[in-house]
């Protein structure tokens, strides 16, 4: 599969916005300087059909009004003292690219995201001076077909899923030549520190550990070196409740009237299918990271819309041995315990720990800051994000909704995302990348640990 750059542009607001300094929130601070990908596809439509310029000439229109709502996204991050970041309000603007691609829409088969998504999704150069980089980046893929692709890679350090597919909503209602649905809330410091802030955080914060490695080795440098495979993996709606049924057979947490929920359930079955496949010694530590929207659990809640990172990392630990042989509600259960502490007065705490950290790079090795290498989060570790409740689907610019949308390419060890089915029929996927040489045993035990009421 062939694709050629055609033409790339700087787009800024369509008309004068505020300029000056935005303080990032102790939340923005603590991602590498990744951008988050997804992509979506449209079949061939007669909309299609029009002069070859007046898609890309569309996107660009409104682009260019909807970062006068969102003029934040087109400036720029600079470092403030080696380790911490601040946001550079400058409408130096976001990246336009378009391009064309030799294949045909179906040549992509079921969409399973491939190392073929890298030609579809803007690529980033993390070796440029960070004032050089654009927060967010589009790219436009018309094939041969007719069919296209639009593909966006944005900032995790300015806004986490919630806001950015707030921010994709409404670009799409103004291609569309509709009014701006709702506004973003793009002052940030609801959610920072106090000034000074607290001196001893009230909680323990073991999110800001390393995570645990394998028996026997000194670091992950081994692990993070092995060939991955990605897959997306489908359950029904059957399937998703006969897992959420068999996990609420056993109760292990301590307000047993609750019901494990299907994240909770799911995420504890894909826990206990990797420690599977990979053949862990019974007394193996092990971790999953967990991201938590604390939209609703602050108080008072954050503004509707609120414009950033509203999120909070957490772990579950246990040991491989113990989640493997007992049933699949301690797994639940121990997922369920690190989501339960994170309370407003937790995320409070967490902004004083961070806050108090004089350099993040006692955090965080600031040289994996500059070239967006996180902590490696693979073997014995997972990462088990929920996109279950995002309104990821229906994007339409004007020229119908999409036959399908996937994240982009994520090839690290251990990171998995749970969707919706795109049906809306309450299945799931769960979008997983492992080691290559785990990933068949995975499918197998993540598919017959099912219980048979939900085949």
């Amino acid at each position: 599969m062939k694709v050629t750059l055609n033409s790339s542009c700087l787009v800024q607001p369509a008309e004068p916005t505020w300029i000056g300094l935005m303080p990032l929130t102790e939340s923005d601070q603590i991602g590498v300087l990744s951008h988050v990908p997804t992509i979506y596809f449209y079949s061939p439509s007669k909309n299609f059909l029009t002069p070859k310029d007046t898609i890309f000439t569309t996107l660009k229109t409104s682009l260019s009004k909807v970062l006068v709502h969102f003029y934040p996204l087109a400036g720029r991050l600079r470092w403030l003292d080696g380790s911490r970041l601040e946001l550079n309000c400058n409408n130096k603007g976001v990246q336009l690219i378009e391009a064309s691609c030799d294949a045909k829409l179906d040549d992509l088969g079921d969409f399973t995201p491939s190392h073929n998504f890298h030609y579809l999704i803007p690529q980033i150069d993390y070796k440029a001076p960070i004032e050089e980089i654009p927060l967010l980046i589009v790219q436009l893929t018309k094939f041969s077909c007719g069919g296209i692709t639009l593909s966006y890679t944005i900032s995790h350090a300015v806004v986490d899923g919630q806001s950015a597919l707030h921010f994709i909503s409404e670009w799409a209602r103004l291609a569309r030549g509709e009014p701006l649905g709702t506004t973003p809330f793009l002052d940030r410091k609801v959610l920072r520190a106090g000034d000074p802030p607290t001196a001893k955080p009230r909680f323990q914060h073991e999110q800001f550990q390393p995570p645990p490695l394998l028996i026997g080795q000194s670091s992950s440098k081994n692990e993070s070196k092995k060939a991955t495979n990605i897959t997306m993996l489908k359950l029904s709606k059957p399937q998703v409740e006969a897992l959420k049924n068999e996990a609420n057979k056993t109760r292990f947490h301590n307000d047993s009237a609750r019901a494990y929920t299907r994240y909770e359930s799911i995420a504890g079955h894909i826990w206990r299918s990797a420690c599977k496949a990979r053949g862990h010694a019974h007394e193996q530590p092990t971790a999953v990271g967990i991201c938590v929207d604390i939209r609703k659990r602050m108080q008072p809640p954050l503004p509707e819309k609120f414009f950033g990172n509203a999120i909070v990392d957490v772990i579950a630990t246990g040991l491989s041995g113990e989640l493997v042989t007992r049933p699949l509600g301690y797994a639940a259960s121990r997922i369920r315990e690190a989501i339960d502490k994170v309370t407003s007065e937790y995320v409070h705490s967490a902004i004083d720990f961070l806050k108090n950290l004089k350099d993040l790079s006692m955090l965080q090795d600031i040289h994996a800051l500059r070239t967006n290498q996180g902590p490696f989060y693979g073997n014995p570790n997972l990462g088990v994000i929920s996109w279950m409740m995002l309104p990821l689907y229906g994007l339409d610019f004007g020229w119908g909704k999409e036959v399908f949308m996937a994240p982009g390419t994520h090839d690290c060890d251990g990171d998995s995302l749970i969707l919706p089915g795109y049906d809306g029929d309450g299945s799931l996927v769960v979008a997983l990348c492992l080691q290559a040489m785990c990933m068949e045993d995975f499918k197998k035990y993540f598919y017959d640990d099912i219980p048979s009421d939900g085949v």
